[in-house]
């Protein structure tokens, strides 16, 4: 649902070929670069519409879509991919993963 209106193209952040692909496509759009803060909040938003995507639609496109958006919010920040997968690997580590499917209850919540 394009939250401008039916009759609005929607505004958001896309990636850098997109563009080039809807005009090849014979259709009109308007681009505008913004500046790294502005698009740092607009990505934000844009890892919402990524994990919603994916919750309408579990596959590994839009997983993959989630995990672009999570690289381009970390260099923002300075963090490089393989410092983001050292942290990811620590934690693991120390914590351990998801694979156990262990869910955490309020205290006295039977099973």
């Amino acid at each position: 649902m394009n939250p401008n209106g039916p009759d609005l193209p929607p505004r958001k952040a896309v990636r850098d070929k997109i563009p080039e692909i809807i005009r090849n496509s014979g259709e009109e759009c308007q681009t505008k670069v913004l500046s790294d803060e502005d698009f740092y909040e607009v990505m934000k938003e844009k890892l919402t519409e990524e994990v919603e995507e994916y919750l309408a639609d579990p596959c590994p496109e839009e997983l993959a879509d989630i995990i672009e958006v999570i690289y381009r919010l970390a260099a923002h920040e300075g963090i490089s991919v393989e410092e983001l997968e050292e942290v990811r690997l620590r934690k693991r580590k120390e914590r351990g993963g998801f694979e156990g499917n262990v869910f955490l209850c309020s205290p006295g919540e039977s099973e």
